[in-house]
């Protein structure tokens, strides 16, 4: 690895933790570690799932997941359900009090990132999605599902 590529990895890591970092203070406000609001954002974007689908969407260590489930549980924020087609399988949805306090925090986190990325023109916004994917090798899935 020379250093440009060093580089582009450093600046990638370390935008990623500001952005992080001001995602953490904001649901700290409504009383939430940053780990508790990944995970009630994966279920408020994508719906009822499994503990294992939640920590593959979150990208976290296994152990950590049913800590972060069982406090979130107690906060009346997600209840635990049989999955309909397999009763071996938990499934985490979202109690009322979890859909009001996530919706509350996700538009502060899409304003904080909106003015995060804001020194960006949209032409160059699309540039670095793009580059993002084709490092990332979704270029290819991306244009079969089109």
């Amino acid at each position: 690895m020379n250093d440009i590529e060093l580089r582009i990895l450093v600046g990638m890591h370390r935008n990623i933790n500001r952005i992080d970092k001001q995602t953490s203070k904001i649901a700290s406000e409504h009383g939430l570690t940053f780990s508790q609001f990944a995970v009630l954002e994966a279920l408020y974007s994508k719906g009822d799932m499994s503990v294992g689908e939640i920590r593959e969407h979150i990208l976290s260590s296994m152990g950590t997941i049913p800590v972060i489930i069982n406090n979130l549980v107690k906060m009346k924020y997600v209840q635990r359900c049989s999955d309909m087609h397999d009763r071996r399988i938990c499934r985490m949805s979202l109690t009322n009090e979890g859909k009001k306090i996530i919706q509350e925090i996700v538009p502060k986190n899409k304003a904080m990132i909106k003015k995060y990325l804001g020194v960006l023109t949209e032409e160059e916004k699309s540039t670095l999605l793009f580059l993002m994917k084709k490092v990332g090798g979704k270029i290819n899935e991306e244009t079969n599902t089109k």
